[in-house]
Order: structure tokens, then sequence, then C-alpha cells
């Protein structure tokens, strides 16, 4: 995996969603890569890995101290954007055991109206009841009107399987040797992958098949390529 930052995405421009429709449902995809559900007022977020900077912060890595609070200001920034009722997390919200930046975790649920819950995924060891004690639910999978909601990806008959897990991107290839590695939106016939959301995440170059979609996030613009 290549590790990416968010930092660029501009909180001052105006952003370029795409929307899609699946099984006539209507979704959005944001330029922070998450996804909102408009019949369900539902945003999906993946692989936010809070606490991933100080961990590295920590070891000694120079990262800039303005990551740690990053993810906070774009979650804020997509709340704002499409004024949710529900926040799913769809696995991975923390990176490892908690740390600093839990407290910070902790300030920024004491402010969002939506109801919160985290799909768990393979990094989330902290304890539920650490979730729950902030009113959080967290469970292992979310099956709504033919829709099923998981952190790895999951072929399961008669669903729609939306998941993250994998942090996909697309390379993409100019002239000569030059080419660009984007986090994306990597759409199947029966699922959707999202990408990561936190900062200094990973990401897996994932090859589309000939009729799979793709949308990269490119700055403040998710572009269908």
């Amino acid at each position: 995996m290549t590790c990416h930052s968010q930092i660029g995405i501009s909180t001052f421009e105006p952003v370029e969603t795409q929307s899609i429709q699946i099984r006539e449902q209507h979704f959005t995809m944001h330029p922070s890569g998450t996804l909102f559900w408009k019949e369900k007022r539902m945003l999906l977020i993946s692989d936010v890995h809070l606490g991933k900077v100080s961990h590295f912060r920590k070891f000694g890595s120079a990262v800039p101290q303005a990551a740690v609070l990053r993810n906070f200001e774009l979650l804020d920034d997509s709340l704002a954007f499409f004024e949710p009722e529900i926040v799913c997390f769809m696995g991975d919200l923390f990176h490892s055991s908690m740390n600093k930046e839990w407290q910070l975790f902790e300030d920024w649920v004491g402010k969002v109206e939506s109801t919160i819950i985290l799909i768990a995924g393979n990094h989330d060891i902290i304890s539920p009841l650490k979730y729950e004690d902030l009113g959080i639910q967290v469970v292992s999978e979310i099956q709504q009107d033919g829709f099923l909601l998981t952190h790895h990806p999951e072929e399961r008959e008669g669903f729609f399987n939306f998941s993250g897990h994998i942090h996909p991107a697309v390379r993409l290839r100019g002239g000569g040797r030059q080419s660009l590695r984007l986090p994306c939106f990597f759409k199947s016939d029966q699922q959707m992958i999202l990408p990561a959301f936190g900062a200094f995440t990973g990401t897996y170059v994932l090859e589309p098949n000939r009729d799979d979609q793709i949308f990269t996030l490119a700055e403040n613009s998710v572009i269908k390529i």
C-alpha cells in the first residue's frame, strides 16, 4: 500500500460530487470519500483510521500536527454538506488502541446530532463498551432493503454490497512513463468499495474489468473515468 493524504482538499472551494442510482436508490459520492444514501439520509464513511497520525508521530515520523485535526475537519465538512440523520462508519474507525485522538473523537461525537453506527472492522480493537458509552452502536453488518453493508467486501446472493477495507485506487497512465495513482470508489455489478477516508492511509491499486465503474477522488472533485 502507498500512503496518501487528503490534506489537499480545500474547505473554501465548491465540491463536485457524482450521483448514481442502484436498485432504485440514490447515492452521492463526495470527494472526501464519503457516500450519501439519499433515501435513508445515511452517510457511509470507511476506513478513517483515527489515531494513525498520532501513532506515526509517536515513533518519529515527520507528519504535521495539523494532520491530526484534518480528519475531523473533513468529517465536519461532509456532515455539513449532506446533513445526514445517520452516520455509518464502515469499519476501521480507529487504527489500533486508544491514544490522545480518542478525546478528540469524544469531543467530536458530542457535537454531532446524527445517530452514529460503527460496523466493526479488523482494526477496531477498542472495546465496544467505549463506543456504547458515547451512544454509538457497534454491529458486524447491516442488511437493509437488499443492501448489505460490511467492512470487508463480500458477495452474498440477493444483496448489493457496500464495503471498505481495500482502500481502492486506480493508476492513470499518461505519455511516456508518467502515471498517477488516485483513490476511488470502485463499483462492480453487485458491489461498491469505498475509498479510505482517513489521512495517511494506504491505497491498493485495483485493475477494473470492462463493466466496472471507477470514480476517482481528485482534490475537490469526484471524477468518473
